[in-house]
């Protein structure tokens, strides 16, 4: 590729555009019949897309909220989770995971990821018993769409009789070594329909996954201030209700959603190779080990599915900044998931955590860098990337 014809291609970071001119004849009827009925909160649209996602993540309930961030509350808040308590989870994360945690009273408790996967790290977790006594969860994040270990994690568990609550924001899909759907694994799993998720609506959203019975029942009140029947309010929920609207869109969106996965895979396993014939190897290689430093993510285990919700490479920390500069120079979309851990931002110093306890998740906040993925890229884009990325990389090192 010439660089006058290089310089031609725009690759933003995630195309929302291409995606809704795929699937305008689809969506529109549909929203149009919302509109129609009047009918915004709850109804048949939600049910159905709350029946739905349980099928599809292999769920037995599936409970719709306004967004995310509400739905990692929800969970904890039905698992009785509140003022004392501790709950272990990532630094390396986005915030919501912490901030969940303590909008309800409890402390979050930060550990240590792998540096090769991102994910929290069992060893931290492990480690965390040593300092909190009051630990009554653990929060494993499944980062990027890849799946924790949660072997280890649901052993950990089981020894300190903790519940489990597994943040699926990033992950609707992906699947554990032994082909186990995220968000299945533990006591509650929890989602967010952002837009610019894998699968995202119109506006916010999200959703709670259980195999529980009992907390299904209480995650359906929760959402709702806490009322059961209209009016009669057993404890003091929140107004969380997902919209019907959203529920319309995501119920389309839905039926596309493997089709869009295998794409990122696609996607992703061509950078992979583009990389490695340039000299590049995976993130199980630190980047000052020599060779061309860039380290694309490693494979998923075998019986995994990674859906890559991100992609993400990392290049050494000194020129990181400039690389994204020259990559936007070239019309070419980045984003920092996630610039600083949670452990050393403003609103969490009162935790006491100093800088240096986490090395790799502060280490990998430095490197990190994610590219386009997004499954409606063309072989031009891609390659546009690819040669930016090797070429800037080999000039800026």
């Amino acid at each position: 590729m010439t660089s006058a014809t290089a310089t031609e291609v725009n690759v933003p970071l995630l195309d929302l555009k291409a995606q809704y001119a795929a699937l305008r004849a689809e969506i529109e009827p549909v929203v149009r019949e919302v509109m129609e009925s009047q009918y915004f909160i709850g109804g048949p649209k939600v049910e159905e897309l709350e029946k739905a996602t349980a099928s599809y993540c292999r769920a037995k309930h599936a409970i719709g909220c306004a967004n995310g961030s509400d739905a990692i509350v929800l969970a904890l808040q039905a698992l009785d989770i509140g003022p004392g308590d501790e709950v272990v989870i990532p630094t390396f994360t986005f915030f919501a995971t912490a901030g969940s945690v303590h909008r309800l009273g409890a402390r979050p408790v930060f550990v240590d990821v792998d540096p090769v996967t991102y994910n929290i790290c069992p060893r931290s977790v492990e480690q965390a018993f040593g300092c909190h006594k009051k630990i009554k969860a653990v929060m494993p994040v499944h980062l990027f769409g890849q799946s924790a270990d949660m072997d280890a994690i649901m052993g950990i568990a089981k020894a300190h009789g903790l519940k489990v609550v597994e943040d699926c924001a990033q992950a609707i899909g992906t699947e554990d070594v032994h082909g186990r759907r995220v968000g299945t694994i533990g006591d509650v799993g929890t989602y967010s329909f952002f837009p610019s998720k894998n699968l995202g609506g119109f506006g916010d959203g999200g959703i709670v996954v259980t195999g529980h019975d009992g907390l299904a029942a209480r995650l359906k009140r929760l959402r709702n201030h806490g009322m059961e029947p209209k009016y009669f309010h057993h404890e003091i929920g929140m107004n969380s209700r997902l919209d019907a609207l959203q529920a319309a869109v995501l119920s389309i969106k839905l039926r596309h959603l493997d089709a869009w996965s295998a794409a990122r895979q696609r996607n992703a396993a061509w950078y992979d190779r583009f990389l490695t014939d340039a000299g590049a190897t995976d993130s199980r290689t630190p980047v000052d080990a020599g060779g061309l430093p860039i380290r694309f993510p490693a494979a998923a285990p075998k019986g995994a599915r990674h859906i890559y919700n991100q992609y993400v490479v990392r290049v050494p920390a000194a020129i990181r900044d400039k690389v994204r500069d020259e990559l936007a120079a070239r019309k070419i979309g980045t984003e920092i998931y996630y610039p600083l851990s949670l452990h050393q931002q403003k609103c969490f110093e009162f935790l006491g955590y100093r800088t240096g306890v986490f090395p790799h998740s502060e280490r990998a906040a430095g490197e990190v860098i994610a590219v386009p993925i997004y499954p409606e890229l063309a072989p031009r884009q891609l390659q546009h990337v690819g040669e930016s990325l090797v070429e800037i990389v080999r000039k800026l090192a």
